[in-house]
């Protein structure tokens, strides 16, 4: 059996690629930055507060972390009409894609938190921090730290999953593709170039992660050395 490959076919689309690519990068980023800013403020109230709020956290990220991500943004589109919120289909993707990302973060941040020791704390108080400080420069940001990688890896992974965001009519990549499909019948051809896009998209998210990885917390590393340095030879 013989096949002609003819990726040419797939080039005369290449606005409704790179709208596509544009459209995932956006809800990409977007999703990123509120999901582990909610993380971070969820995960440091389960740490600080306990009874109800600790209970409705814990309740928040069990449901997300063990229900389906299509399932949710189901919800989202079709089912927040029913309570009179209509949102568009980005709009729904967004929301979606942030509360699914917001779960995994704040059980990733929380781990980080309880990494933090103890002593760690303590020390921070007998120097005289104020409690924000402590939380500051003891707890929340040696905590990113630990887990930056995890989050990292958990960032690349909800950018793949935003291609689920065409069941609801979002126009991301994934969509991108299936309209090609069935305008050119190159299926072969059309996911072989959206998989290398997809491929490319993880690598270079991992490569800016790692920048500003190294921006946030190598810095910090490298004035903590500097300081030992100093003492050491007083």
């Amino acid at each position: 059996m013989s096949y002609t490959f003819q990726f040419g076919v797939i080039a005369q689309y290449q606005d409704v690629i790179l709208s596509g690519i544009w459209l995932t990068i956006k809800l990409s980023v977007m999703s990123i930055i509120l999901g582990c800013a909610a993380g971070i403020v969820l995960a440091s109230l389960r740490s600080v507060r306990g009874g109800v709020v600790r209970f409705l956290v814990d309740a928040y990220v069990e449901i997300i972390r063990n229900t389906p991500f299509l399932i949710q943004l189901f919800i989202v589109y079709f089912g927040l009409p029913g309570l009179g919120l209509r949102v568009g289909a980005d709009t729904a993707a967004l929301i979606g894609m942030t509360i699914n990302l917001a779960a995994y973060s704040t059980e990733i941040i929380r781990a980080g938190i309880e990494a933090v020791h103890k002593s760690q704390i303590e020390a921070g108080e007998a120097l005289g921090f104020t409690r924000f400080q402590v939380y500051r420069h003891v707890i929340i940001i040696p905590a990113l730290a630990k887990v930056y990688p995890a989050l990292c890896s958990q960032f690349v992974l909800m950018m793949l999953a935003s291609s689920i965001c065409s069941a609801i009519s979002t126009n991301e990549l994934a969509a991108s593709a299936a309209f090609i499909e069935s305008q050119s019948y190159r299926s072969f051809e059309v996911y072989i170039v959206v998989t290398l896009i997809y491929l490319a998209l993880a690598l270079c998210l991992r490569a800016v992660l790692a920048l500003v990885g190294l921006w946030l917390f190598g810095r910090r590393v490298a004035r903590r050395t500097a300081t030992a340095v100093a003492e050491e030879a007083a």
